[in-house]
């Protein structure tokens, strides 16, 4: 019940964040007020239910006449790592491949033979998600 309350809690603050920080950025029309402002939101509260769930469990201690089982670890903020890093390449290659695909239109709209060099810029753009990915896998192989 508690982790329901916290998810549609954590739901709540980021659309309501959003809300906010969206009629504000659009008086002064910029999106990526918005974007950050998410960003910023959804951070905030993501480290708070991290934090918040991290010490709130414990197990019972009873006495037992069976060994102690040997500790496993958790692995729930490498798979965070794991979503972090695919994630945000992602995001930076978006923002790559809008702001050189917008430039790239603009000079082949001027000259056209531009085509193959600004694909160039474009394709590097999009060779960050790769690097994040491989980033990812990474930490998978090591969990």
């Amino acid at each position: 019940m508690f982790l329901l309350v916290l998810a549609t809690l954590l739901v709540v603050v980021t659309l309501a964040s959003g809300i906010y920080f969206s009629k504000k950025a659009i008086k002064k029309k910029t999106a990526l007020g918005i974007f950050f402002g998410n960003m910023v939101a959804f951070a905030l509260l993501v480290s708070l239910v991290v934090v918040g769930l991290s010490s709130s469990a414990y197990a019972q201690n009873t006495p037992s006449t069976q060994p102690p089982a040997q500790q496993t670890s958790s692995n729930g903020l490498g798979l965070l790592a794991v979503a972090l890093s695919t994630g945000l390449a992602a995001v930076g290659a978006g923002v790559a491949v809008g702001m050189t695909g917008a430039a790239s239109i603009g000079a082949i709209s001027e000259k056209p033979e531009m085509l193959g060099r600004t694909l160039i810029y474009v394709g590097l753009g999009e060779g960050i998600v790769i690097y994040g990915l491989i980033i990812s896998i990474i930490i998978l192989g090591r969990l």
